[in-house]
């Protein structure tokens, strides 16, 4: 069989994945990347000897015999590397000190709440009922096949398999965080349970199977972070003889008779393959590099402000103290509302990485807070010293909380660094700087589980792959679709896909 090529554009986690696969199968691939790292969004940076994590901090597939550790072992991420597992997911804490700790073992979750909340007794056992439904729900038997590859027999199995979670998908399915928290009668979980599983507008389903897969000891953290897990990815992919350039961003994708032929980059180099893979940026990819030439209506639609993306700045602070016993990850509610970048927050998300002693210098600890934040407020001042004064001021309100619950650490800190959406959208290429493509909500799930095509219609060797077109991102999910992309690629070149 003749060797077939493929051009695929990024090396984050999605287009990695794709060039792994690929080369398993026999096709010679390459990965034209913008920034010098592997990783995409899942990554890291080093200042002074602090590892500021950026991305992961759950990893489903952590454990071996539970969904997506074989494709974590294919890709060369485990079991190489250790893993540290928590004891639960995060903690709620009030003003007045009040409590609510998602215990992973879900009997010590129920004692806990019920200690906080006797009246509250049926809506608790609602709770932990929901997740133990989730424990054996195998999520990624929705993504080892692309939807367009489905035949009536694949449907008719994932029926089959999914039938005992009917009940439970219809109960949780299109109920937020926000509404089933709403229900309880205590001031405080009404509070608290709305946050529990990281933000309010969560579907319950998915904060219940994020619970599940903790409580299974398949949501660990790879201790030396994201960035770690992207070389991992990065290396299985050279040794499987890929090839990878780094600094290469990619200008316009090479169409000739509704046929992708090849790629060509910002420095006029021009490069041709059989089949052309982009695992970067939707928005780019479809209306800079393909011109808007087969945007359908459909998906024309999805970017025109309907949907939900994930845009944040991340407060990165190196901190001359191990904090080994606080809270790797705390929502504090807020006493009153904080104006913070033109924005009122009700609420502040801390991680402490102080388990993984590879992020910080020996008796350190790396902490970042991450807020929810307008891309709009940063794009308009970005270039002007107002930018910087305003990071400045982000920091300075961010460690004036900070000392409110850990008194003195500003005397601590070693160091700061404050990313903003553009931050991202720099070194990611990612439309507004979004996180995780389409925000998983109420109104994106459904994409979710009926899936995207990765597909165009009216151009051919085309495909598409990652977060922007698996609605709720994550680490396993865009590696997955990786994976899918190439299997559509082995079907339309006439071979069996072999991972």
């Amino acid at each position: 069989m003749a060797e077939k090529t493929i051009i695929i554009i990024g090396a984050g986690i999605a287009g990695l994945s794709a060039g792994c696969y690929a080369q398993m199968n026999g096709f010679r691939s390459q990965i034209f990347e913008l920034h010098s790292l592997p990783g995409g969004l899942c990554t890291a940076w080093e200042r002074k000897g602090y590892v500021f994590d950026g991305c992961i901090h759950y990893l489903w597939g952590t454990r071996e015999g539970q969904p997506f550790y074989p494709l974590l072992h294919e890709l060369g991420i485990v079991p190489q590397r250790d893993v540290f597992h928590h004891a639960d997911l995060l903690q709620v804490i009030s003003p007045e000190g009040d409590r609510l700790i998602a215990y992973a073992d879900l009997g010590q979750l129920q004692d806990h709440m019920l200690a906080i909340s006797l009246e509250d007794r049926p809506l608790i056992g609602e709770l932990v009922r929901g997740v133990r439904d989730f424990c054996d729900f195998d999520f990624s038997t929705m993504l080892m096949k692309p939807r367009e590859m489905w035949s009536v027999w694949d449907w008719r199995r994932f029926g089959q398999a999914m039938t005992p979670f009917l009940p439970s998908m219809a109960k949780w399915g299109m109920q937020t965080a926000n509404s089933f928290a709403r229900r309880f009668k205590h001031p405080f979980l009404k509070e608290a349970v709305a946050q529990m599983f990281g933000w309010s507008e969560i579907p319950m389903m998915a904060g219940l199977m994020q619970m599940a897969y903790l409580t299974n000891r398949n949501a660990g953290f790879p201790i030396g972070g994201s960035l770690e897990v992207a070389r991992a990815v990065e290396k299985r992919y050279l040794e499987l003889g890929g090839v990878i350039h780094y600094r290469s961003q990619v200008e316009k994708i090479l169409v000739e008779d509704d046929r992708a032929v090849g790629v060509r980059l910002y420095n006029d180099e021009i490069h041709r393959a059989d089949y052309i893979l982009s695992a970067a940026d939707g928005r780019g990819t479809l209306f800079d590099m393909l011109d808007q030439r087969y945007v359908p209506p459909e998906m024309r639609r999805i970017y025109d402000g309907r949907f939900p993306i994930h845009t944040v700045m991340q407060v990165s602070i190196g901190i001359r103290r191990a904090m080994t016993t606080a809270p790797h990850w705390a929502i504090y509610l807020l006493p009153k509302p904080m104006l913070i970048a033109g924005q009122e927050y009700s609420e502040m998300s801390v991680k402490s990485f102080g388990f993984d002693p590879t992020l910080a210098p020996e008796g350190c600890t790396a902490l970042n807070v991450l807020l929810k934040t307008s891309y709009g407020y940063w794009q308009r001042i970005y270039g002007r010293r107002l930018y910087d004064t305003e990071q400045d001021q982000v920091a300075d309100l961010v460690i004036g909380f900070l000392d409110t619950i850990y008194p003195g650490i500003d005397k601590d800190i070693d160091y700061i660094d404050v990313c903003t959406p553009l931050s991202y959208e720099r070194y990611t290429g990612n439309w507004q700087g979004s996180v995780c493509g389409w925000l998983l909500t109420r109104e994106t799930q459904p994409m979710m589980i009926q899936g995207m095509r990765k597909t165009l219609p009216g151009i051919n060797n085309f495909y598409m792959a990652g977060h922007w077109v698996e609605p709720g991102g994550s680490v396993p999910v865009v590696a997955m679709s990786g994976r899918n992309a190439v299997q559509l690629i082995c079907r339309d070149s006439g071979r069996p896909f072999q991972p």
